[in-house]
């Protein structure tokens, strides 16, 4: 069992690539953290659009993920002023669904 986090960001006009650029350092220092499993950057197919998708054996895994350093000092302080619409979805496993 797993605690999955899929971040939908929509960026202001204009700053995909440099939000994208941004989060790069967020992948290496993310998967280091305890519990981390996945930490998958991706460009939406869609302009503007960013998606994370994590994975940390459990919710205080991801809760200690947003209180890190480099969650405070890059997401926050430098990616969210560049984004028109930031969703963070919690997701539990569904039982029985596991494959």
């Amino acid at each position: 069992m797993s605690f999955v986090v899929i971040a939908r960001y929509v960026t202001n006009p204009g700053k995909r690539d440099e939000v994208l650029d941004l989060l790069a350092p967020m992948v290496a220092a993310s998967l280091a953290e305890p519990g981390c499993r996945r930490y998958g950057l991706h460009a939406g197919s869609d302009d503007g659009v960013v998606a994370i998708v994590e994975e940390y054996d459990t919710e205080a895994d991801f809760t200690a993920h947003c209180e890190s350093e480099h969650f405070k000092r890059i997401v926050l302080g430098q990616v969210v002023p560049l984004l028109a619409e930031r969703v963070v979805t919690r997701c539990v496993p569904v039982a029985g669904a596991d494959a």
